[in-house]
């Protein structure tokens, strides 16, 4: 379980204890957590299915939603598995290995979700302040090419932790009181000076999703600006209700994180379990939700929807 180096003794098996003081009720706990991740898969791979094989959705909007509905894929069976181990099975042992994949999967995923919905606002900008212009900017290549950089920013900002986690040795604990490994908390079990680890973590945070959610609100003030001088006021309101969803889920995304982080840095005298059961409400919560919003606020999706389940009956 250990293995030594010149600095001593540094763990290479952590034990993850899920949510402290709920032990008990484990499996309770679960049942939500299961519904949660059967919605987000079935709901995002039927986007994602609808939405490739239907070439009246092959428009900007439904091909960022596309990208959206696969990184909620992958951020939520980055955490939910682990989480049901631990809660069926008490399966808490986890290797250094895989705890850092974990990280670098769950944050650079994160943060390529955060980049979609900031290229989706971009969207709606477009869209409603330059309609004429709209399929000549975001063309198919242009698409392309921003789904690829969003990737790439996600991954290669997050990469060099992989680096800055390997480097420490693990000599304090080897206990996580958590259902999920994540940076800062792993490092603070090192006996070495983690003020770089700190220090990238929010460069990060600065660098990305600060940006991220600051161009998000000048995206949204542009387009009232545009819509409030909209003479007509249907044509105002058909505005307003392409921005809905988005909206919608801008709120999930950045609300339940927002409150989280709050917590974990003021909310010392809330239990254990709270700062927890917190985080993972942004992580298992979007996924499930984003599918059902856009089915059924988008007129096209819904109507897709509604086609492949009837022609199936036929």
């Amino acid at each position: 379980m250990t293995t030594v180096n010149h600095t001593g003794t540094s763990h290479t098996v952590f034990r993850l204890l899920g949510i402290p003081g709920l032990e008990d009720q484990h499996v309770w706990i679960s049942i939500p957590f299961v519904i949660s991740y059967v919605i987000a898969l079935l709901g995002n791979s039927l986007l994602i299915f609808i939405i490739l094989t239907r070439r009246s959705l092959h428009e900007p909007m439904c091909l960022f939603l596309c990208m959206l509905s696969g990184a909620d894929i992958v951020l939520s069976t980055s955490i939910i598995p682990q989480a049901l181990a631990i809660f069926w099975f008490n399966a808490r042992e986890i290797s250094l290995d895989c705890c850092i994949t974990q990280i670098f999967f769950l944050s650079s995923t994160f943060i390529t979700e955060s980049g979609i919905l900031l290229v989706m606002a971009f969207d709606r900008y477009i869209a409603i302040c330059y309609p004429l212009r709209y399929t000549t900017i975001l063309t198919y290549d242009l698409i392309g090419k921003i789904g690829i950089t969003l990737v790439l920013r996600g991954y290669c900002t997050v990469f060099p932790i992989v680096f800055l986690l390997k480097r420490l040795t693990f000599c304090k604990s080897n206990i996580l009181m958590n259902t999920t490994c994540k940076h800062i908390m792993l490092a603070r079990l090192s006996c070495d000076d983690i003020q770089v680890n700190v220090w990238y973590g929010f460069f990060v945070l600065m660098s990305t999703l600060v940006p991220d959610i600051l161009l998000v609100f000048v995206s949204y003030m542009l387009i009232l600006w545009t819509v409030f001088h909209i003479p007509s006021k249907d044509a105002r309101h058909k505005a307003l209700n392409t921005c809905g969803s988005h909206v919608c889920v801008i709120i999930l995304f950045y609300g339940p994180g927002f409150f989280s982080a709050l917590t974990q840095r003021f909310g010392h005298h809330i239990s254990p379990s709270i700062r927890v059961l917190l985080p993972s409400i942004y992580i298992i919560v979007p996924p499930m939700l984003n599918p059902i919003i856009y089915g059924i606020k988008t007129k096209q999706i819904r109507d897709q929807v509604v086609h492949v389940f009837f022609t199936k009956h036929k």
